[in-house]
């Protein structure tokens, strides 16, 4: 019995017990198909990635693609997912603690995205692609039922709730909803100096709320 619980125990150090070594190739297989998949799209756009590239550039088979992700598409959605969720990451290191005026603070997250969003290999191929009416991958940064969609809302929310304590619930999910739509639009269809659509978009977003 005492030889079977030290295998679920925590190191006397208080880190937990590393992975079995099924779960640990399974985790560093997966970062190796994303990461293989990411250079793929940085490159030739997602419309050119085929899961056959994918394997041969990660160096594993098909069908531990195929197991892992199901199709294409799962692919696709998963990739989308770790890279948004590392650049919405970003996004709140700038929310928080941020400036102390609102405004200037919502100005400065508007201008990071717009700014960082091209400096990212693989959301600049999404975003180039998608202005020429060709990317499939873009679909999962601007879908409302898209985890992305609802990951970057949240945080708008949770963010304009701090900063706006006695607003409605409400108004306040209007208020994200309308940053998030607005500043995704604006980066496949740019409205001009990143400085003035900052600006522009803080002024339109806030006026909801006052």
């Amino acid at each position: 019995m005492a030889a079977h619980g030290h295998a679920t125990t925590p190191h006397a150090s208080g880190a937990p017990a590393p992975d079995p070594p099924r779960v640990a190739w399974r985790k560093e297989m997966r970062q190796r198909v994303l990461d293989a998949a990411r250079d793929l799209t940085r490159d030739s756009g997602w419309d050119g990635v085929s899961l056959s590239a994918v394997a041969a550039a990660a160096e594993v088979s098909r069908p531990s693609v195929y197991k892992e992700f199901g199709n294409r598409a799962g692919l696709g959605r998963a990739l989308v997912v770790r890279e948004a969720q590392a650049f919405l990451d970003s996004v709140a290191a700038v929310l928080r603690p941020g400036l102390p005026d609102t405004r200037a603070a919502l100005e400065a997250a508007i201008r990071f995205v717009l700014t960082e969003a091209h400096r990212n290999p693989l959301v600049r191929a999404v975003v180039l692609a998608a202005r020429e009416g060709s990317d499939s991958l873009l679909p999962y940064l601007t879908a409302r039922a898209d985890p992305v969609f609802d990951v970057a809302q949240d945080l708008l929310r949770a963010w304009l709730g701090e900063r706006f304590p006695a607003q409605d619930e409400a108004l306040v999910g209007v208020a994200a909803d309308i940053a998030v739509r607005m500043t995704l639009s604006h980066l496949v269809l740019p409205g001009g100096d990143v400085q003035e659509t900052a600006e522009r978009l803080s002024l339109a977003i806030l006026k909801v709320l006052r």
